[in-house]
C-alpha cells in the first residue's frame, strides 16, 4: 500500500511522496498545449530528484530537456541521463571554474545576462579549444501580462536591458569562444490566467524579432520562457491550457517564418508546472499550545522541510488536511514547525478541525521547491523522507543526508 498513513508510519513523518504518474500526466499535457515543433526545457531548480528527472526525460520525442544554475544540478541531471548536448546552462553568477567543468562535460549552450558574462564565458570556451553557443538573456522593458508575477521591466541581474541591446550588437558578435545563438526571455511567472500567458508570449515573440533585426544575427535557438501556472501548497488543480497552442503557433508564423523548420528552434521552459502536482507532504501535529488568545499548532515540518524559497521572507498560503476523519470544527491555528525560531511558520490562522499530537497531515501539490529550496541544514534536523511512488508501486525511498568533510593540515 502506498496511502499516506501507511507511507507514514513506514517511513515517518516529515516526509514528501512524489508520485511519477503525476508527472508523466504534466509533461504530456504541457506538450499537447505546445506546437509539436518546440522544445521544452525542465528547470530543475523546482526539483532535481533524480526519478523525477528521469520521468521528464523520458518522454520519447516529447521528453523535456534540462535548464540548470550549478555544476550541483549539473550532476544531477547527467546522472539522470540527460547528455551535455541537451542541457542549457543559466545564471548571473557563473564562475570560470564552474564554467569549465559544464564545457569538460559536454554542455555547449549557455545564457548569458551581461557582456562580463558573455566575456567569461568566452575565455572559458577559448581555454578549452572549444565554442560556446550563447543565448543572450533580455530583461525586457515592457511585458503584457501585468496581473502576473513579473520577472523583467525593473534593474535586475538578470538580463540585458533590452533598450540597450541594439547598441552592444557588434560587441556581442565578436567574443572570441563565442557565438549568438539566439535570445533568452523569462518575463512571468504563474501566470493568472491563459489569456495572459498568451499575451505575454506574444509580446515576447514580437521583441524577439525586433531584437534579431536589430543585432543583426540570424537566431538558431529562441527562448520564450514559461509562466505555466500550477497551485503550491493549496489546493487546486493544474490549468490545461486549450487555446495556447495554436495562438502560439500563429505568433511565430507572423514573425519567425521559418520556425516549423528550424530557423529558429523555439523553446519554453517550466519548473512547477511539471512536478507541483506530483507531491504531497506528509507531517505530524507534535504539540498543540494555545498562547494569549492564539492556537499554535507545533509540526514536525516547518521552513527546514518546506520553507517554499524561505528566503523571500514571506508566509506561503499552505492548506494543509487531516488526513484521518477528526472531530468537527475548531479554532484556527497557526502552523508552526519545529525549529528555535519565531520565524519558522507556515500559516497563520489556518482553519482545522480539533487536532491532537500524533495525528497526520497532508499539504497537496508540494511536489516543487520542496527540500532543496528549503532552509535544510538550519539547526541540523534530519532531512525529510523523499517516498517517489508510480500510482499504487513503491518505486524508491531517499533522504538528503548532511555530511562535513575535512581538509586537516592544509596552509589556508
Amino acid at each position: 500500500m502506498t496511502g499516506p498513513t501507511e507511507l507514514a508510519k513506514r517511513f515517518g513523518t516529515p516526509s514528501y511522496v512524489y508520485d511519477l504518474e503525476r508527472v508523466a500526466a504534466a509533461r504530456d499535457d504541457l506538450f499537447a498545449a505546445l506546437p509539436d515543433e518546440i522544445d521544452l526545457f525542465y528547470a530543475a531548480k523546482a526539483n532535481p530528484h533524480p526519478e523525477l528527472l528521469r520521468e521528464l526525460r523520458s518522454g520519447g520525442t516529447r521528453a523535456c530537456r534540462a535548464e540548470i544554475s550549478s555544476v550541483g544540478e549539473l550532476d544531477a541531471v547527467l546522472q539522470a541521463g540527460f547528455r551535455g548536448e541537451e542541457i542549457l546552462y543559466t545564471g548571473p553568477g557563473k564562475t570560470a571554474e564552474e564554467l569549465a567543468e559544464a564545457m569538460s562535460l559536454g554542455v555547449r549552450l549557455f545564457s548569458v545576462e551581461s557582456p562580463g558574462d558573455l566575456r567569461r564565458v568566452g575565455a572559458v570556451a577559448c581555454g578549452l579549444d572549444v565554442t560556446a553557443d550563447c543565448l543572450v538573456r533580455v530583461n525586457n522593458a515592457t511585458g503584457a501580462a501585468a496581473t502576473s508575477i513579473r520577472m523583467t521591466g525593473v534593474p535586475s541581474q538578470f538580463g540585458f536591458d533590452s533598450e540597450t541591446l541594439p547598441g552592444l550588437a557588434a560587441e556581442l558578435r565578436d567574443v572570441p569562444g563565442t557565438r549568438v545563438a539566439g535570445l533568452h526571455f523569462f518575463p512571468l511567472s504563474n501566470a493568472k490566467d491563459e489569456a495572459s500567458l498568451i499575451a505575454e508570449f506574444r509580446h515576447t515573440v514580437a521583441t524577439a524579432a525586433a531584437l534579431q533585426d536589430a543585432l543583426g544575427v540570424p537566431f538558431r535557438l529562441l527562448d520564450i520562457g514559461g509562466g505555466f501556472a500550477a497551485p503550491y501548497a493549496v489546493q487546486g488543480g493544474r490549468p490545461v491550457y486549450g487555446e495556447l497552442r495554436e495562438a502560439l503557433a500563429a505568433t511565430l508564423d507572423e514573425h519567425f517564418p521559418g520556425w516549423r523548420g528550424g530557423a529558429p528552434r523555439v523553446a519554453c521552459e517550466s519548473g512547477r508546472y511539471l512536478v507541483a502536482d506530483s507531491g504531497t507532504l506528509l507531517t505530524s501535529v507534535v504539540n498543540v499550545k494555545d498562547s494569549r488568545g492564539q492556537r499554535y499548532l507545533v509540526l514536525d515540518a516547518g521552513i527546514n522541510t518546506f520553507g517554499g524559497m524561505s528566503g523571500l521572507g514571506r508566509i506561503m498560503p499552505v492548506s494543509v488536511e487531516p488526513h484521518e476523519s477528526v472531530a468537527a470544527d475548531g479554532a484556527p491555528a497557526s502552523l508552526a514547525g519545529p525549529l528555535c525560531t519565531p520565524g519558522d511558520l507556515l500559516g497563520r490562522n489556518v482553519p482545522l478541525p480539533d487536532l491532537a499530537p500524533g495525528e497526520l497531515l497532508t499539504v497537496p501539490n508540494a511536489g516543487s521547491y520542496g527540500p532543496t529550496a528549503s532552509l535544510l541544514m538550519f539547526l541540523g534536523r534530519p532531512a525529510p523522507a523523499e517516498v517517489v511512488v508510480r500510482g499504487d508501486d513503491l518505486v524508491s525511498v531517499s533522504r538528503i543526508q548532511h555530511i562535513r568533510t575535512y581538509e586537516h593540515g592544509q596552509a589556508l
